[in-house]
């Protein structure tokens, strides 16, 4: 499919988007110090997310009665992947790896990685050779991924901690390529906002177990105020309007134009991660950063 051009409005959308969920790694890092466990933030955020969006799907059907609240059954399989791969693994993973990486980390490894692997991912299905530009470009991704790794676990700072956090998070862009591969599809029979309210939905369900045996769920009971107003930014902002407008936009133009604007999602972070969590940016992160950007840069333009 030809990749399709994006206009003004849904530039803008995604631009706000992208402030959102770069300010996102920043605020689930505050939430960490207040004692919260990865997975208690998740849960709490998907269940608050899930119960907006079933409250906009009623609204929606009372007001269009011919709106339909199910998919056919033959669908549910890839609804519930979509809900491990997007929500239940993903923000276990990426919560998981700011705590012991950082939200920088975080932020350059889900950003900058997931445009690679979607446009790759998305030539091997359209059975196409990939361009010397773009070979050239994951080549140069890679060694960026590995000097920010190497760099920060041999940081007079760093640590095995860091080291298994930054492992951790490269998880992320395989789940997030997956999630936004078999989503395109999913969105070809349904309607954007219905597929990610069933996603939030099962997602957040999915992690009540996880909580569960980690024996966080009942810090719900003990949370602040500061808590339940980061929780409830994560849930409504993040979720409820971010995942929205994704596949708003998604639908429209298609997955590598889409994704192009997650490259400038780690600047969000790290200028938010640097004025309110007190992060340093090393020289591993900066020079392991650009050259993922030059090889996301590369993949993406490689065709022409």
């Amino acid at each position: 499919m030809a990749t399709r051009g994006i206009s003004l409005f849904n530039a803008l959308l995604m631009l706000v988007v992208i402030t959102f969920w770069g300010s996102s790694f920043v605020v689930v890092k505050l939430v960490l110090s207040e004692g919260l466990t990865p997975i208690a933030i998740a849960t709490f955020r998907f269940l608050i997310a899930g119960g907006a969006f079933l409250v906009f799907l009623l609204f929606k059907k009372t007001r269009k009665r011919d709106y339909r609240l199910l998919v056919e059954g033959k669908d549910a399989p890839a609804i519930l992947f979509l809900a491990l791969s997007g929500v239940t693994l993903f923000f276990s993973a990426q919560y998981i790896g700011i705590q012991m990486a950082g939200a920088s980390i975080a932020a350059i490894f889900v950003c900058l990685l997931s445009p690679i692997l979607i446009a790759a991912l998305s030539t091997l299905i359209l059975k196409e050779r990939p361009s010397r530009k773009q070979v050239c470009g994951m080549g140069i991704a890679g060694a960026g991924t590995l000097i920010i790794i190497a760099g920060g676990t041999l940081d007079i700072q760093g640590n095995n901690e860091f080291l298994l956090g930054s492992l951790i998070l490269l998880s992320t862009p395989i789940l997030w390529t997956a999630y936004n591969l078999m989503g395109k599809r999913i969105l070809e029979k349904y309607d954007p906002f219905l597929v990610v309210a069933h996603i939030t939905i099962a997602g957040g369900l999915c992690l009540v177990p996880l909580s569960v045996a980690e024996e966080s769920l009942q810090s719900v009971f003990a949370m602040g105020f500061n808590s339940w107003l980061a929780i409830l930014f994560l849930s409504v902002t993040c979720s409820l309007i971010g995942y929205y407008v994704w596949f708003y936009v998604l639908k429209r133009v298609g997955a590598v134009v889409t994704s192009s604007f997650l490259f400038a999602e780690p600047l969000v972070t790290v200028l938010f991660a640097i004025m309110f969590a007190g992060e340093r940016l090393s020289f591993s992160i900066v020079a392991g950063g650009l050259l993922i950007f030059v090889g996301v840069c590369l993949v993406t333009r490689g065709k022409k």
